[in-house]
C-alpha cells in the first residue's frame, strides 16, 4: 500500500491544430525563452538544445500554422540579429499556458483526493 501513497496523478499535455502537433512543454519552453533572451541561439544554448533543432521547431509549428510564430531579423556588420514572438507566438505561448495552470489546478484537486483515497 505504501507505493500507491506516493504515486500521483499526472499527465502531459500538448496543443494540436487540425489534428496535428504545435507545442508540448518543450515549445513552451522554446518560445518562452524566446520571449526572454530575443535570440534562437541562446535560448538553444539555455535548453541544451541545438541551434538547428530549435530552427526546424519553429519551422514545423510555422508549416502547420501557415505563419510565423517568431519573427527573425539580421544585424549588421558587427552582428546584433535576434529573433521575437509574432502575436500568434504570444498567443500560442497564452494558450498553453492557461491549459497548464487549469489541468494543474485540476490535478492538484485530484491528487489531494487519490491521496486522502489510498490512505484508507
Amino acid at each position: 500500500m505504501g507505493a500507491l501513497v506516493k504515486s500521483r496523478i499526472s499527465c502531459k499535455i500538448w496543443l494540436e491544430y487540425n489534428g496535428k502537433p504545435l507545442i508540448g512543454k518543450g515549445g513552451a519552453e522554446i518560445l518562452e525563452k524566446i520571449g526572454e533572451y530575443h535570440s534562437i541561439s541562446k535560448v538553444a544554448m539555455e535548453l541544451g538544445m541545438s541551434y538547428r533543432y530549435v530552427w526546424s521547431y519553429l519551422k514545423r509549428i510555422e508549416k502547420t500554422l501557415g505563419e510565423p510564430v517568431v519573427k527573425t531579423y539580421r544585424g549588421g556588420k558587427a552582428g546584433g540579429g535576434g529573433a521575437e514572438l509574432t502575436e500568434l507566438g504570444r498567443q500560442l505561448l497564452m494558450e498553453y499556458k492557461r491549459v497548464e495552470k487549469l489541468l494543474e489546478t485540476i490535478l492538484s484537486e485530484k491528487n489531494k483526493v487519490y491521496h486522502t483515497f489510498s490512505e484508507l
